[in-house]
């Protein structure tokens, strides 16, 4: 086997370093793809945990007045943040 010269080697190199970026690109998109279903699918249930209580669907109206009433129970001492929290069992 001849060996390469210095300048092989380089394209060698710069090709292998391609392939790594590509694959890093690759990775990161899947990762990004994940956490945006983990949040939609979060958002979703969270939505139907809602409607639930509510015994009806939200609507779009709904809204301003849901996220009044978390804001208030916060200012009021954080209520929902502490009902939140997680225990330890």
């Amino acid at each position: 086997m001849a060996q390469r010269t210095p300048e092989e080697r380089l394209v060698e190199n710069k090709q292998r370093q391609e392939k790594l970026k590509q694959e890093e690109r690759r990775i990161k998109s899947q990762m990004v793809q994940a956490e945006r279903k983990a949040r939609t699918r979060r958002l979703i249930e969270i939505g139907a945990a809602v409607e639930s209580v509510l015994g009806r669907p939200i609507e779009k109206e709904d809204l301003p007045k849901l996220i009044g009433f978390l804001k208030q129970q916060e200012e009021r001492g954080g209520y929902f943040s502490k009902t939140m929290m997680p225990t330890n069992e």
